[in-house]
């Protein structure tokens, strides 16, 4: 009886762990992006839905949401720029602090962002394509993943995962999505924000559809 419920156990972690990721690509990529040349990171969506007693106004959650958003923009950068010293991409990233700046010179904050198509930024800060995408966290992964003691019961029910990240490329001409990358974040992606973004796009290098390394 404890060798088939340990059968389940394995069988459950399994189809969870097959769920935890998903990867879209546009069948026009390679013809909307071969003119590419300079893509902009932008501050990522953050929604925040804590399991902790704390007590926060929706002013001070929202913070926290920005927080994370520009937290994911900045891992993003030191990865990209850590890969192209190695002459790893086919393409140049614009400084986010450049990008950042000229979105606020023209009011565009991370909080009305959204009402913007990948068209009218990509106009706005002179790029090619944009790298944006959203996240869902249930724990403050910029200030490093709590040490939480997690039951089996919790790893199948999904609450052992910190939340779930995802990333999209559009094309500036067209604002057509190109490419879309979905996770789950658990306890093994990563201490921080950085880390996980790290090992996340590690795994992904080959996937990446400007990684010159790609099949």
């Amino acid at each position: 009886m404890k060798k088939l419920f340990f059968l389940f156990i394995l069988m459950m972690i399994s189809v969870t762990v097959r769920g935890q990721k998903n990867i879209y690509q546009s069948e026009k990529f390679e013809t909307l992006s071969k003119t590419h040349k300079t893509l902009a990171i932008i501050p990522f969506l953050a929604t925040l839905q804590l399991d902790d007693d704390r007590n926060l106004s929706k002013q001070q959650l929202n913070s926290l949401e920005k927080q994370e958003g520009y937290a994911v923009q900045d891992a993003l950068e030191t990865y990209f720029l850590k890969r192209k010293k190695k002459k790893r991409f086919s393409v140049e990233f614009q400084d986010i602090k450049n990008t950042n700046a000229i979105l606020a010179r023209n009011n565009i904050t991370i909080d009305n962002i959204d009402i913007y198509t990948a068209k009218e930024l990509c106009n706005i800060l002179g790029v090619d394509g944009i790298i944006s995408g959203n996240l869902t966290l249930r724990a403050l992964l910029s200030k490093g993943v709590p040490k939480n003691n997690f039951s089996i019961f919790d790893i199948l029910s999904g609450k052992s995962n910190y939340g779930r990240i995802a990333i999209k490329i559009s094309d500036g001409k067209t604002g057509k999505l190109l490419w879309k990358y979905e996770r789950t974040i658990t306890r093994k992606s990563g201490k921080n924000t950085r880390a996980i973004i790290d090992v996340m796009m590690r795994k992904l290098a080959r996937k990446f559809p400007y990684d010159r390394e790609r099949k």
